[in-house]
């Protein structure tokens, strides 16, 4: 590996600010093994409660579920109701209810795509 600045350019330093800031690798794998999980069921839920079959993968149900509480995390937020005294039950409205949306537009499509072929 080279010396001086060229090296200071190859290290790879972790981030100083965000969700993940001064955690291990170990920390970061849970937390990203966590949000997969929350998504998941987040997905599974709005499949639920939505009235037909939606044939989408588990693992687009995940994502799309995972998509959901980011979402409904950042407007919970926005709004002023991300972190309250109880349990913040308007923010997991709000992820359930984007979860609802996502899986609610992207069913149809990912049924049309597979059809299609």
């Amino acid at each position: 590996m080279p010396n001086g600045p060229i090296r200071a350019m190859l290290v790879i330093t972790p981030p100083t600010g965000g969700a993940l800031a001064g955690q291990g690798p170990e920390d970061i794998v849970f937390q990203l093994l966590w949000i997969l999980l929350i998504g998941f069921v987040l997905g599974v839920l709005a499949k639920l409660l939505l009235r037909g079959p939606q044939s989408i993968p588990w693992w687009l149900t995940m994502l799309l579920g995972a998509a959901g509480a980011w979402l409904g995390n950042a407007v919970a937020g926005w709004i002023g109701v991300a972190h309250t005294s109880g349990i913040d039950w308007t923010r997991h409205a709000l992820q359930l209810g984007f979860a609802v949306l996502l899986v609610a537009l992207v069913a149809p499509a990912w049924g049309n795509r597979r059809a299609g072929r």
